[in-house]
């Protein structure tokens, strides 16, 4: 296939809860007051990702696929996935906060909605002064049956709330009671499944005054307690990528390019995905340089080799799937 590095026509999402941030910061074709996310790439059904750029505009993520198989994927990611893309890359933008949500894990997504499960990492790109987030439950003895009786009363002194900060990142496996807090500006990787459970809405309606649903009962099943909050313990090095999250569905480190960086990514058998978190950066593959700058994504084919890097300052996040997920695979059938 034609290697170089593949941009996406963002897709965005009008939310309750989104703001502007994602026209007037990220650059975004918008606007208006209330998009929430920008779906980078996807290959959610009826989502599907279209190509914007090169020798491929026009063609969509799955087309890319069914055409190029392991060039694209990699050889192991396309023996697992098959024409299924893993991953859905997305910025979000939260004015006010997210409903309190879990995710199901793959056995639980598998038998309610034939569907992988929901595991998922933040990358925080901006926040307002003292904006927070919800990270599981207060009392690691709490009952989820609790979950069934949420109220504004009690609602505090139920779920963990923590300040963020731009530059931290967090880990959301299957299971953990979680939301964005108001104010954050954030990078997001996930599993690609849409699945949501949500728990607690803060009581607000829509603009014909119905609340949305909840899903409490699903919640309590899929809701599982863990002793870590998640937060990536890194530092940056100049030119050096930092790990952030390294789990069974992907690997997320943050690079730090400050200068001219070349990288061999012969023996990684996987597609890349490089999330600009901050600056500008060029990025090229032989002869085609793509410029990404802040907001921006690119897809690299695995059959890549050296990419290369130039920026004076620009961070990017660096996600790919690594080679052993075959346990991970057959926990979902």
């Amino acid at each position: 296939m034609k290697v170089y590095p593949i941009k996406f026509n963002p897709i965005l999402k009008e939310k309750i809860w989104g703001g502007n941030k994602l026209g007037q910061l990220l650059g975004k074709a918008t606007d208006k007051d209330n998009v929430g996310e920008s779906w980078e790439i996807s290959d959610v059904n009826g989502n599907i990702s279209e190509v914007n750029n090169g020798d491929y505009k026009g063609a969509n993520l799955k087309d890319l696929i069914a055409t190029h198989k392991a060039d694209l994927l990699g050889a192991e990611n396309f023996a697992n996935f098959g024409c299924n893309f893993p991953l859905l890359i997305k910025f979000l933008d939260a004015k006010t906060d997210l409903s309190v949500q879990v995710h199901p894990d793959n056995k639980m997504a598998k038998k309610h909605h034939d569907s992988f499960g929901k595991t998922e990492m933040w990358y925080i790109m901006d926040s307002d002064a003292n904006a927070d987030i919800v990270l599981g439950l207060k009392d690691k003895t709490t009952d989820p049956e609790l979950l069934n009786h949420i109220t504004a009363q009690n609602v505090a002194s139920v779920f963990n709330r923590e300040q963020v900060k731009k530059g931290d990142s967090f880990f959301i496996p299957a299971g953990k009671i979680h939301a964005i807090g108001a104010g954050v500006l954030a990078a997001e990787i996930q599993q690609t499944s849409d699945i949501t459970y949500r728990v607690y809405d803060w009581d607000r309606t829509d603009d014909s005054g119905q609340k949305r649903e909840l899903h409490t009962k699903l919640a309590e099943q899929a809701t599982k307690q863990f002793d870590s909050n998640g937060k990536a313990d890194y530092t940056l090095q100049p030119n050096t990528s930092a790990n952030l999250v390294n789990c069974d569905y992907f690997t997320t480190n943050i690079l730090d390019v400050t200068a001219h960086k070349i990288i061999d990514y012969s023996d990684l058998d996987s597609f890349i995905i490089f999330m600009c978190v901050e600056g500008e950066v060029d990025i090229a593959i032989a002869n085609h340089i793509e410029t990404l700058k802040m907001g921006e994504t690119v897809l690299i084919p695995a059959s890549a080799k050296e990419v290369t890097f130039t920026a004076n300052n620009s961070k990017l996040l660096e996600v790919y799937v690594a080679k052993g997920l075959v346990k991970a695979i057959q926990q979902a059938s």
